[in-house]
């Protein structure tokens, strides 16, 4: 087990922990599209510090974490690639609504 592996994807729950926290606050006042894809790009992001944790503790070793072109390659590839596209879609998306 690397611990500074470990430790990052820690970190990296933090703030993406958080996100999702204001991301379904936000959706379950509001049930709109922006809200939803927050939520979803944030979900994205725990998923990716989720993938970096299980990767440190080596959970899951039919995944492959850490390898090219294995399974929890993509899934951590995927999940990085929808987490920072939808979330700031989602909040420009909010943000120059003129109806708000």
């Amino acid at each position: 087990m690397e611990s500074g592996a470990l430790t990052r994807g820690l970190v990296a729950m933090v703030p993406a922990s958080m996100l999702l926290c204001g991301a379904l606050v936000l959706f379950h006042r509001r049930k709109t599209v922006p809200f939803l894809l927050q939520l979803v790009g944030a979900a994205c992001l725990v998923v990716v510090a989720l993938a970096h944790v299980s990767e440190a503790l080596q959970l899951l070793p039919w995944m492959q974490w850490g390898l090219e072109n294995s399974a929890g390659h993509y899934v951590d590839l995927g999940s990085v690639v929808l987490g920072l596209t939808l979330f700031p879609i989602g909040y420009l998306a909010h943000a120059l609504r003129p109806d708000r």
